[in-house]
């Protein structure tokens, strides 16, 4: 992936393109869906991530919990559980792609206003962490006091953070999936039983014939991927100045305006989904304009929750009228703008 990225240090930070995660694998629900039927996008995303700091956080994160739950049911169910609760965080993410559902911070929380490439472990870490708090609970009786603190109950406020967290960064991460990993942990966790010394020689070699299925499944999703790889091409190396950034955000910025002024005046909703796009993959200037981006992004989507289903044979396209606390905020956003960017102006010429 890096190498797709034109091995450029810089990309390592930021993250790969969207081109780039798409060709190696990640989520992307048009991809899963017909006609294209990539179904191997469900198992894949679990092994690439966005980034290097995404990699080793949640790398970090296993090393901290998986040899709690390997030691406690054997390298072959921890083998299961990880790519069982990693499909079903990436199916959970899958199904709440809903932009008609995703229009408050609440409903943002889980459902999505936009279909983006999705990937990352932290599905199945969650899986991992709720295959902790269940055996905590079950088995309580049996457990020294120290791993009653570890686990169980003690597991809540690892599970309570994370999800905090989740939700401050609604915008960007995959709280769907989270919970869909923690969810079938949790699961997996109620109806597994813990390797017991002397455990059956029959149940052993089901859950060993599990674990070759899961890695076989794995590798064959990959195969497929490779089968399918659209490589993208390497990209030149770009000097790309402060000055650069700014006039194309403005830019972006002034195509933005254009497309507020047709549904405030209009009602005319038809190009708000190409202006998200757009904004998405524009790289702001500095923290104030990054703030005034999502907002237009947050007041689009919106936007879009209200229009009518589709254009009116009589009266051509979308003629849905906004509600006035709407209208009032986009009023209210251009003003914010219009005075971020004549102090940019001026203290750029200062």
């Amino acid at each position: 992936m890096w190498e797709s990225s034109g091995l450029t240090s810089q990309v390592l930070w930021s993250g790969f393109s969207l081109k780039v995660l798409v060709a190696y694998g990640a989520k992307l629900n048009e991809l899963i869906a017909s006609p294209n039927h990539q179904w191997w996008r469900f198992v894949t995303p679990m092994f690439i991530h966005v980034n290097l700091i995404h990699i080793l956080v949640n790398m970090y994160s296993l090393w901290i919990i998986g040899p709690y739950v390997e030691k406690l049911y054997g390298s072959a169910k921890f083998v299961v559980f990880w790519v069982l609760t990693g499909i079903a965080g990436v199916v959970a993410s899958y199904l709440t792609v809903r932009p008609a559902l995703a229009t408050s911070g609440l409903a943002r929380f889980i459902f999505k206003s936009m279909d983006e490439p999705s990937a990352g472990a932290s599905g199945a870490l969650f899986g991992l962490v709720g295959v902790l708090f269940v055996f905590g609970i079950k088995f309580r009786h049996e457990l020294p006091e120290g791993f009653k603190r570890a686990f169980g109950t003690g597991m809540l406020p690892v599970i309570m953070i994370n999800l905090f967290i989740g939700f401050l960064g609604r915008g960007f991460i995959d709280n769907a999936a989270h919970l869909g990993g923690l969810l079938s942990g949790a699961a997996l966790a109620g109806l597994v039983d813990y390797r017991r010394p002397g455990e059956s020689p029959k149940i052993a070699i089901v859950w060993r014939v599990l674990q070759i299925a899961a890695l076989a499944l794995v590798a064959i999703s990959f195969l497929k991927v490779a089968q399918n790889f659209n490589a993208p091409q390497s990209p030149q190396v770009i000097h790309i100045t402060a000055r650069d950034i700014f006039l194309n955000y403005v830019n972006v910025l002034n195509q933005a305006h254009e497309t507020v002024a047709a549904v405030v005046h209009e009602g005319d909703v038809s190009r708000v989904d190409q202006t998200i796009q757009q904004l998405q993959l524009t790289v702001a200037p500095d923290t104030k304009a990054q703030e005034l981006k999502q907002h237009l992004i947050d007041l689009l989507v919106r936007t879009k929750s209200q229009a009518s289903p589709g254009p009116s044979p009589q009266t051509g396209p979308r003629q849905e009228k906004l509600d006035d606390k709407l209208i009032e905020e986009f009023v209210t956003w251009n003003k914010d703008y219009n005075a971020w960017l004549k102090t940019t102006v001026q203290t750029s010429n200062q």
